[in-house]
């Protein structure tokens, strides 16, 4: 039986900007993607800290370095800049991959500035 588990998030990331009519999706710092195991258009999910908006979408590949975190498309109308958003990532794991398991969480500051990591992408990559 597979399991659909958490396996990564970047806690509470700032929207930097809602671009309404772009193509949808969430474009996001290719640090924080890379930090998190995460690739363009993979899917996550979205909350909103400050509204309690959730929402599921796909990444694109923003500049390294660049602290963007910007809602496109339909998703611009679940947030704004400034808003405080956890992406959340989930994966289908066997029973088997589960016994040492640890999701990867990072920790960003008000810039989108990666100011702690809890565990390694080593741990998913194995699996």
């Amino acid at each position: 039986m597979k399991r659909v588990m958490f396996k990564s998030k970047i806690h509470r990331a700032t929207v930097t900007e809602a671009m309404l009519y772009y193509e949808g999706s969430l474009t996001l710092d290719k640090t924080l993607m890379d930090a998190a195991g995460l690739i363009e258009y993979e899917q996550v999910q979205i909350v909103n800290v400050n509204n309690g908006e959730r929402f599921e979408t796909y990444l694109i590949e923003g500049k390294p370095d660049s602290g963007v975190v910007c809602l496109n498309g339909p998703a611009a109308r679940k947030g704004q800049a400034g808003d405080e958003i956890i992406i959340i990532n989930y994966g289908m794991f066997e029973e088997d991959e589960l016994s040492d398991f640890q999701p990867v969480k990072i920790f960003v500051d008000k810039n989108n500035r990666i100011v702690e990591e809890k565990t390694s992408l080593e741990n998913l990559m194995e699996i």
